[in-house]
């Protein structure tokens, strides 16, 4: 069974920030959230901007609070933006419904976290994301 270990988190975090280094990206944040919403691990590039952390955060939690990637929750705020707006509100307004938090999944297709990526287009943050978690051999789910 794919546990999210500590060790397995930080290989995600240090692939996603190699990733965006490659490509020539912005500055980013990387957060990954166990299966319960608790960090797991946080790193920031110098040069980031105020409060990446939180919007890192916010994207993974979005995706674990609706079992979804950010990507889809973007999605459905234009559909249904009333609705996010008060998914929002119920999760405390941690949830940022932008592409750049992908749900991590076990082997049995449980979800056992998510990470969040910010720091340049949310494209570009999604693309980190998932480089991140196939260094880690971790199972990307952006729904």
């Amino acid at each position: 069974m794919t546990q999210l270990t500590l060790a397995k988190a930080q290989i995600a975090i240090a692939a996603a920030l190699e990733f965006s280094r490659g490509q020539k990206l912005a500055p980013m944040a990387v957060v990954v959230l166990d299966a319960r919403g608790v960090l797991k691990a946080f790193a920031a590039e110098e040069g980031t901007a105020l409060r990446r952390a939180d919007i890192a955060i916010g994207k993974a939690y979005g995706a674990l609070s609706m079992g979804v990637g950010s990507r889809t929750l973007g999605k459905r705020a234009e559909e249904r933006p009333h609705f996010i707006a008060a998914v929002t509100h119920a999760v405390g307004g941690s949830m940022i419904p932008v592409a750049g938090g992908v749900l991590i999944r076990g082997d049995d297709k449980s979800i056992i976290g998510a990470i969040g990526v910010t720091g340049d287009t949310s494209d570009n943050d999604e693309a980190a994301a998932f480089a991140g978690l196939a260094a880690a051999g971790l199972t990307a789910d952006p729904s």
